[in-house]
């Protein structure tokens, strides 16, 4: 088999293992489906050709200071997929993904098709067993909220704190609007939430403003 033939090959398998990862990602609606995974473990593993035999005698260059230049450089998507959105950090998981994912990439670009196929099936079963409802799991799960309120008094504050069964707000500014004083708040709680209760908690407490249920990013 031609060498360059060999080459797209290695290239076309990390496609496929960064399109495996990414459909997981994809069907969770997280903004890195599955053309971000597929380019990533693409380009890693283009990167680790090149720097294996880009430079004829391989003995004569180290491959690793190419890869190791992924590594850095693959960094810098994963620190742009972490937001800081309303108070609350999201994306750490999908940046840790993409992370792997070119690892898996440069796995397949130096040849090691195993190790890159044992490290993506890896990576796809953690996902989805992480996804499974059950009491391990369950138990450390949050409900996350951003909430809009005004505090007349102390009750109020109070009032929401065990509507929500917490101790304290995660986060918690507060802004003059006019007369009012208006917070807002970021809600961690393990309470079952849906639109019902949401739809109940603004109605029955008139000092409610908005609650918004945020995205745990798994």
């Amino acid at each position: 088999m031609p060498e360059w033939l060999e080459y797209l090959l290695r290239i076309l398998m990390a496609v496929g293992l960064g399109f495996v990862i990414g459909i997981e990602r994809q069907l969770r609606l997280k903004v890195a489906g599955i053309r971000t995974h597929a380019l990533v473990a693409a380009g890693a593993c283009l990167f680790m050709i090149i720097s294996k035999y880009g430079f004829g005698d391989s003995t004569q260059f180290d491959a690793s200071r190419i890869a190791s230049q992924v590594v850095s450089g693959i960094s810098f998507i994963g620190a742009g997929m972490i937001l800081h959105r309303q108070q609350v950090v999201h994306g750490l998981t999908s940046a840790a993904g993409i992370w792997l994912t070119a690892a898996i990439g440069m796995a397949a670009g130096a040849g090691l098709y195993y190790v890159a196929l044992g490290a993506a099936a890896i990576m796809v079963m953690v996902q989805l067993v992480f996804h499974i409802p059950l009491p391990i799991f369950m138990e450390k799960h949050y409900n996350e909220l951003k909430l809009i309120f005004k505090s007349p008094n102390e009750d109020c504050t109070r009032a929401i704190k065990q509507l929500f069964d917490i101790k304290n707000f995660t986060a918690l500014k507060a802004e003059r609007q006019g007369e009012e004083i208006v917070y807002s708040a970021v809600v961690n709680t393990k309470k079952q939430i849906d639109s019902e209760f949401i739809r109940n908690a603004v109605n029955e407490y008139p000092y409610i403003i908005s609650i918004e249920k945020l995205e745990n990013d798994r």
